[in-house]
């Protein structure tokens, strides 16, 4: 039986960590501490976000911890409302972060928003807002991310980052993407998990050599999936945390696996995998496709625009899997 692998290679030719800690909806305040138990307990990927407004903490960890910054693989990603200051943003993160580049720098979602800008013309810290008091979508640079994108290509030019990467984009939208820019996305962070595995989406990443991230693979705080029956079967016969079988089970699948958690014995155990079978992984696949769909995360409503296009049938992902 192969062991699991620790890396993934990515399009660019750089390695990174398949276990990395996610750091979405973790309490401020214990964010830094999580970082540094993650860190001494042996991950070389974190995973944050200008929106999470935790990589200030993050970068405290990763001072406390002692590992040199060479040695770990740090992502974050550019706000819905930073689209149009990419390069204001990526600096306020690397501000924050006390460091002085990025290993992977991610479009967090592939909508823009309308920014608030302030008069002194510093990074925007809102979006514009409606009288119902919802962001105002910038509609043409959402349908057509590719300005965006070339301001990101200009990073990787400029040395900020090493890689750059899309979050939460379906099919339609990464295929469109792949046409037209000039450096390819090395990564496309989406949730995965067991009731929503989202098996096209996943085979379409790996065939465009586009690495999988899955964030709330465990189905996320007050969510989880880690007790279901098939969970715990394998759990007991491989004599483990349910946890492990379902991050095992996305980096069999190929995905970049970002579980979250904040209690230190939790964020080590997360770090081991499981060697599953053949027949279990494809076990596993049947079981998720069983479970009734659901995300954990979808701010269509809260931004008033069709993110994952599920209203639009034609561009949905199990039709687009076929073109």
């Amino acid at each position: 039986m192969p062991s699991l692998p620790t890396s993934f290679k990515l399009n660019n030719g750089l390695s990174i960590p398949s276990v990395g800690l996610g750091t979405w909806q973790s309490p401020k305040g214990q964010v830094r501490d999580a970082v540094c138990a993650a860190l001494k307990a042996g991950y070389r990927h974190i995973d944050c976000a200008w929106g999470y407004q935790n990589e200030g903490e993050v970068g405290e960890g990763i001072r406390l911890s002692g590992v040199p910054r060479e040695e770990i693989w740090i992502t974050s990603k550019l706000f819905e409302f930073h689209h149009k200051h990419v390069r204001q943003a990526v600096e306020d993160t690397l501000q924050k972060l006390g460091v002085e580049y990025l290993d992977l720098y991610l479009m967090h979602w592939n909508v823009a928003l309308e920014p608030d800008v302030p008069a002194d013309g510093s990074l925007p810290r809102a979006p514009k807002r409606k009288e119902n008091g919802k962001p105002i979508v910038d509609r043409e640079l959402s349908d057509n991310p590719l300005p965006c994108w070339r301001d990101l290509e200009a990073l990787v030019d400029a040395g900020l980052v090493k890689s750059i990467g899309v979050s939460n984009f379906n099919i339609r939208r990464l295929r469109a993407l792949l046409k037209d820019a000039k450096i390819k996305p090395v990564a496309n962070q989406v949730e995965l998990s067991f009731t929503c595995p989202q098996p096209e989406l996943l085979k379409f990443c790996i065939s465009q050599d586009v690495l999988p991230q899955a964030y709330s693979p465990l189905g996320s705080t007050g969510a989880s999936h880690a007790s279901l029956d098939a969970i715990e079967k394998l759990a007991k016969k491989h004599n483990c945390e349910g946890a492990n079988i379902l991050i095992s089970w996305q980096v069999a699948r190929g995905a970049n696996v970002l579980p979250k958690s904040v209690t230190a014995s939790r964020i080590a155990n997360n770090l081991k995998l499981v060697d599953l079978s053949d027949d279990e992984v494809a076990e596993l696949e049947k079981q998720a496709a069983a479970q009734p769909f659901k995300k954990v995360c979808d701010q269509s409503e809260d931004f008033e625009y069709d993110i994952y296009e599920a209203d639009h049938p034609q561009n949905n992902d199990k039709a687009q899997a076929n073109l």
